[in-house]
Parts: C-alpha cells; structure tokens; sequence
C-alpha cells in the first residue's frame, strides 16, 4: 500500500509559510467600550488611563485589544476640538496605540444640540470620529460581545 504524500508536504510548506497564522487566527481578541458622558476632565483622564492601561496590559501579554471610547451628553467635550482638555492625550494615545486599536466616537446627536444651542459649527478632533448616536453605540458594541466600562 503506497500513501500520497503531496497533500500532507503541501500543507506543512503552508503552515511554515504562513508563520502557523492558522493557529493565531484562533486567538482571542479582548474589545472593550469606554462611556464617556461628563464634562470633567478628571473623568476623561480615567477614562484615558484606563485605555492605556488596557493597552498595556494586553500588549505585555502579546494579546490583541480593541477599545472604543464613546462620548455623548457632556462627555462630547472631550472630543471637542475647541474644548477638549485632554487633546494632547488623544493625539498621543491614538498614536501609540499600535498593535492595539483604539477608536474615539462623538455622538452626533449631541453635536448636533450643541451646535443648535451655540449657534455655530463645532469641529471634533481629528482622531475621532462621529457615531449617529453615542447611546446606540454603546448599545450596537455591548450586543456584539464587547466589554463595557464607565470610569
């Protein structure tokens, strides 16, 4: 009895090809919602702190994270680009948030508010984008498995 061994060379030629990816794709990617709805600095601090530390966590252990941070209410002031506190620390964090990935979502329900209320457009900072609403965000991450917390 002969065995053909072109399928099991071909497949092993694949895996050493590919660095065994087929294994990796079986890995566990963490993904956790941030809320932000304060107009405190102190709140959207913690709420950066703990992204990088989530960052760091997962990047020590060679794991991968996505986070998403998601402002509404007064919490919009954080990704304001005329108000915003903290917008050295956006542009810094989005930056080195490689291998991580991290997203800043602006409710455009509450941008649309404000900018009825001050009568004026209002620009949001360059590393985040808008969502329709910051709510149903929220919503859409949690029902799709992701983590939620509000610092």
């Amino acid at each position: 009895m002969r065995f053909d061994l072109r399928p099991l060379t071909a497949a092993c030629v694949f895996l050493l090809a590919t660095g065994g990816a087929i294994v990796a794709a079986d890995a566990k990617v963490h993904r956790v919602s941030i809320q932000v709805d304060q107009n405190d600095p102190a709140v959207m601090n913690l709420a950066l702190n703990n992204a990088s530390n989530i960052m760091e966590t997962y990047k020590e252990k060679g794991e991968e994270v996505e986070i998403e941070l998601v402002t509404y209410g007064p919490g919009l002031n954080m990704l304001r680009d005329d108000t915003s506190p903290v917008k050295d620390r956006l542009k810094q964090i989005a930056q080195l948030s490689f291998p991580s990935k991290i997203r800043f979502s602006a409710c455009n329900v509450t941008k649309r508010g404000m900018e009825k209320r001050e009568g004026h457009p209002i620009s949001i900072v360059p590393e985040a984008s808008l969502v329709p609403s910051g709510a149903v965000r929220l919503m859409e991450l949690q029902e799709s498995g992701w983590s939620y917390l509000k610092p």
